[in-house]
């Protein structure tokens, strides 16, 4: 292997890597990963990753996108939120991360997230209720749901980096 090959390889198992940690962040982390094995296959013109490997990548990543959002849905509606709090959830998670983003070299985002979330939840559920127990049942229920997703998400990447590394080094 020549040191280009060697550099090439090396960048692209940080891009995996970053694929994999910007899951935390709410990116498709998914889609990074199967851009990134779309790439590689077609600068090795097809040989180490093909076709088939693709496919099964672009599944893996549709559905985890998919269970992602029904996973956190799911958890917010099974906890009394509202469709306003979902929409007010997706909204504070944005202004959260882009507030504490600067700190803790950048976990603040998922800190921020999560919180501007729940808070968002709760103001909702309180202005729409006029009752503290139901709104923050329903701001913990979202929580919940937006971290089992980040799990479930975090699984379907690690699978997909796990087969991704397999093709190219199998």
């Amino acid at each position: 292997m020549s040191p280009l090959e060697i550099l090439g390889t090396g960048f692209f198992i940080l891009i995996l890597l970053l694929g994999i940690f910007s899951i935390l962040f709410g990116i498709p982390g998914t889609v990074i990963i199967l851009i990134d094995a779309a790439l590689y296959a077609a600068l090795t013109g097809f040989d180490r990753i093909g076709w088939k490997t693709l496919a099964t990548l672009l599944v893996l990543s549709i559905l985890a996108e998919l269970s992602d959002f029904a996973i956190g849905m799911a958890g917010a509606v099974k906890f009394g939120a509202s469709k306003q709090s979902l929409i007010a959830s997706v909204a504070g998670s944005i202004v959260g991360a882009a507030m504490l983003a600067p700190f803790l070299l950048g976990i603040g985002a998922v800190m921020g997230a999560f919180i501007g979330g729940f808070a968002a939840v709760f103001i909702v559920e309180t202005l729409k209720q006029f009752n503290m127990k139901p709104a923050l049942r329903a701001a913990w229920g979202t929580f919940i749901g937006r971290a089992a997703g980040i799990c479930v998400k975090g699984a379907f990447a690690l699978a997909m980096t796990a087969i991704t590394l397999s093709g190219v080094y199998g």
